[in-house]
């Protein structure tokens, strides 16, 4: 295992520009690393030509669906859509990520509940110099059918 073997267009519902994330690193059953790099076509940049480091989350979020994503293909399934159901305890070194810096996100598997239900352990790590620079624990919700959940929501 643990060598890309999907691009994140395969694995995520996202289609660009919302696909935030660039590629797959690394993953085994329970954890999944994704990587990008901000650049000046990067969304969400602000009037200092940087991404505000609240974005972190949503980096962390899409790197969870590849890890679902992930395991879809590999039961032969279509991707499926989930939810962020909400956050805890986001911390952030840094205010902004500068357009040319480079991020490594990481999504741990801690809990996931036959309903759907799942909590994630999320670090962003600076990808040159492997400085860990956000973290945080992720709820997220995954319907067997998406469709139905969201029509009788």
């Amino acid at each position: 295992m643990s060598a890309p073997e999907y691009k994140i267009s395969q694995l995520v519902p996202h289609e660009k520009p919302m696909q935030l994330i660039d590629e797959m690193v690394d993953y085994d059953e329970e954890w999944f690393k994704s990587y990008l790099e901000i650049t000046p076509e990067t969304e969400f940049l602000n009037e200092n030509g940087a991404v505000p480091s609240w974005v972190g989350i949503e980096y962390m979020a899409q790197t969870i669906a590849a890890f679902a994503g992930r395991i879809s293909r590999e039961q032969g399934e279509p991707v499926k859509i989930g939810f962020l159901v909400g956050s805890r305890k986001y911390s952030a070194i840094i205010t902004e990520f500068p357009i040319g810096m480079k991020l490594l996100v990481t999504a741990e598997r801690v809990m996931q509940g036959e309903n759907g239900l799942s909590v994630f352990q999320c670090t962003i790590e600076d990808a040159g110099n492997g400085e860990q620079i956000a973290s945080a624990s992720l709820n997220v919700f995954q319907p067997d059918d998406a469709n139905e959940f969201l029509q009788n929501s």
